[in-house]
């Protein structure tokens, strides 16, 4: 029999589960190819890591740091108490204690927000370093521990492959954001770079660090539970395709234009994984 209670926590999945939909269609169709169980996490997961961010990136007309600032405190409560009235949360942390996911790797997301608040610009590599740890990483983590169910042996297996996967989509986000990062947001943050005069040798040097993320990324998704794999490897496959397109863009046209990858590109992944799925093919 369905209470009110289990209405309650339904409503704040099918939440979780809108706000991946409506802010990310390519991760989306990713998710698609987790069971059931991982899929309803993940997007759990996503909307945790959404609402933080936007926070940060798009309510500038507000006291970003009042809204975040109470954003962690409902977290923290919600934690303390096993409910929270914020649908998101509520359904984050129903899933932070059903898989174990350690809470430094909360707090590690929870910093780079709070970086993002201050000035992202002349990050050292060791700032650098926190950042992308913590912004991206520590979310791959997450994912993992939900992808593994609580098995530590295959976590500690598996964790310096996801946080590459991480830290390689991160990196491809910060060169495809480039243009607003700059000139709407004031942000830069790979270290190192002046990006007055962002040459094609400075593209290169970060290019080849992503390739290096992106090869130690994909050892890792092979080991990945069936449960999990392909899903994985449709992120994979999406990003390692806008890697190309930004890799076969000029540094200055960077600066004017959003690379993307287009719907029928888009189309033609999702069918690539539905064929190696359904006839069990290897990736």
């Amino acid at each position: 029999m369905t209470t009110n209670y289990n209405l309650y926590q339904n409503v704040c999945k099918e939440t979780a589960k809108m706000v991946t939909k409506k802010y990310s269609t390519s991760f989306s169709r990713s998710i698609i190819y987790l069971t059931p169980e991982i899929r309803e996490n993940i997007y759990n997961i996503y909307g945790f890591v959404r609402f933080a961010d936007e926070i940060v990136d798009t309510f500038y007309d507000h006291d970003r740091k009042v809204l975040l600032d109470r954003f962690v405190e409902d977290y923290h409560l919600a934690m303390q108490l096993d409910i929270s009235l914020n649908p998101i949360l509520e359904a984050f942390c129903k899933t932070q204690k059903k898989y174990n996911i350690p809470q430094h790797l909360v707090d590690a997301f929870i910093e780079s927000m709070y970086m993002d608040l201050g000035e992202m610009k002349d990050l050292d590599s060791d700032e650098y370093k926190t950042y992308i740890y913590g912004s991206a990483e520590v979310v791959g983590l997450m994912c993992l521990n939900v992808f593994l169910k609580g098995n530590k042996e295959a976590y500690e297996e598996l964790k310096p492959y996801a946080q590459s996967f991480g830290a390689a989509l991160q990196k491809v986000n910060f060169l495809r954001d480039i243009s607003a990062d700059f000139h709407q947001l004031n942000r830069t943050y790979f270290p190192n770079v002046d990006f007055n005069q962002f040459t094609l040798e400075d593209k290169m040097k970060i290019e080849e660090d992503i390739k290096n993320d992106f090869q130690e990324a994909i050892k890792g998704i092979k080991k990945l539970p069936l449960s999990s794999r392909f899903a994985v490897y449709l992120a994979y496959l999406y990003y390692t395709s806008l890697f190309k397109k930004i890799k076969k863009t000029d540094s200055e046209l960077l600066f004017k234009k959003r690379i993307r990858v287009n719907n029928f590109e888009k189309f033609m992944l999702f069918s690539r994984i539905y064929v190696q799925k359904s006839l069990n093919i290897q990736i």
